[in-house]
């Protein structure tokens, strides 16, 4: 029986491109922020995986079960309700005691407007998050 690809999959689409269509303007800025601080920490620029996530660097994964495939390393998407943070390693993560307002669920960050959150302790949290995936991909 053959896997099905991954659903998300890195694409050609422009992540800029993709950020000044964000509505309304505040949560553009706050998703232009995002992918600037994601850009500078991971030290190189975003890339569309599927239509909606911004994301830096690869993350080659197998399953217990067989299943493989390559995601984003780190990553957001400017959704509705909350800028949603991937690849964060929200599970038992001690600096999100400092973090600020935001929520967790399934895995991932949720953070509605980048003023609710410490800004030094955002950035720590992604540069974490990007060191430990580095780890767990070499």
């Amino acid at each position: 029986m053959a896997t099905k690809p991954n659903k998300t999959q890195a694409t050609t689409l422009s992540a800029q491109d993709y950020l000044a269509g964000v509505t309304p303007e505040p949560k553009r800025a706050d998703a232009s922020a995002l992918c600037d601080l994601m850009s500078r920490l991971a030290g190189e620029p975003p890339r569309m995986w599927g239509l909606s996530i911004v994301g830096f660097g690869v993350n080659h994964y197998r399953y217990e079960s067989g299943r493989e495939g390559e995601i984003c390393r780190i990553g957001f998407s400017p959704r509705r309700e909350a800028l949603v943070l991937y690849g964060m390693g929200v599970q038992d993560n001690p600096l999100l005691d400092g973090l600020g307002k935001y929520t967790i669920g399934k895995g991932c960050l949720y953070i509605k407007r980048l003023s609710d959150v410490n800004a030094s302790t955002l950035e720590a949290i992604i540069a974490r998050a990007w060191n430990r995936r580095a780890e767990s991909t070499g």
